[in-house]
């Protein structure tokens, strides 16, 4: 009877291992790319107002979310609420975000994003500056990875050092802070694309619309799924999506 008693107890504990229980946890990567107001020009549901982010930012902190970045990947099973906000391309308009994080920041709640930025594209008039990304890192806000050096499709190209490796480089030389994630151009990719990119990067992002659910699958780590958050999302969709309640995430 003794021995059954102790059985069924240490099931118990098993059960309510931390990890056993972030294994099964539901975890929003959120995909942003212009953070501004759209005046007609380009897809629409690429932007998101400032008061829009803002108002979803102030949402996360209310509600004890602890956005994370990648360098921080371990620290997902050791909060309540881990979410990861990304920012695709790297535009001019992302410095709004900037000022956001800026001005909501308190000892509590620290915003924290990843930005993809397109090395060869880095100082052009639409996008962010060498000393824009330079600022942006060493605020603590932010973290600036890979989009590739042109964001060509992954799956068409045979030279992959540039693109890899060079816009690693690149970054990394300008934010003097390692590079260790790779976004997708177009959330294009196959197996020759991923084994080139694990030569360079410990995690690589899609724009697949699920939540990250840690299964301990084959390249795991490189087919890392992202929700859009639209032009459209309004704040009851959004609280929807990253309390990981939203039934239908097509079309994001």
């Amino acid at each position: 009877m003794r021995k059954v008693f102790i059985f069924f107890l240490c099931l118990i504990l098993w059960t309510q291992l931390p990890g056993r229980i972030h294994a099964e946890q539901k975890i929003p990567i959120l995909i942003y790319h212009s953070i501004d107001e759209f005046m007609g020009h380009g897809v629409i549901d690429l932007y998101v107002s400032p008061e829009n982010f803002e108002k979803q930012m102030i949402y996360l902190r209310n509600h004890g979310f602890t956005p994370l970045t990648f360098e921080q990947w371990g620290d997902r099973n050791k909060v309540k609420k881990p979410i990861f906000i990304t920012l695709d391309d790297g535009y001019k308009n992302n410095l709004n975000a900037f000022k956001i994080f800026q001005k909501l920041k308190t000892d509590q709640f620290k915003p924290k994003a990843t930005i993809f930025a397109i090395s060869d594209y880095i100082g052009w008039p639409d996008r962010l500056s060498s000393a824009d990304l330079k600022k942006m890192s060493d605020s603590g806000l932010f973290s600036i990875q890979s989009h590739t050096a042109t964001h060509p499709d992954l799956r068409k190209i045979e030279d992959f050092t540039h693109e890899l490796k060079g816009s690693r480089d690149k970054i990394q030389s300008i934010t003097a802070k390692p590079v260790i994630t790779l976004a997708y151009p177009y959330s294009y990719y196959n197996d020759k694309v991923i084994e080139e990119t694990k030569k360079y990067y410990s995690f690589a992002v899609t724009t697949n619309p699920k939540y990250f659910t840690e299964k301990g699958s084959k390249n795991e780590n490189y087919l890392l799924p992202r929700i859009y958050i639209k032009y459209s999302t309004s704040m009851e969709k959004f609280a929807e999506i990253v309390e990981g309640q939203a039934k239908v995430i097509e079309g994001m």
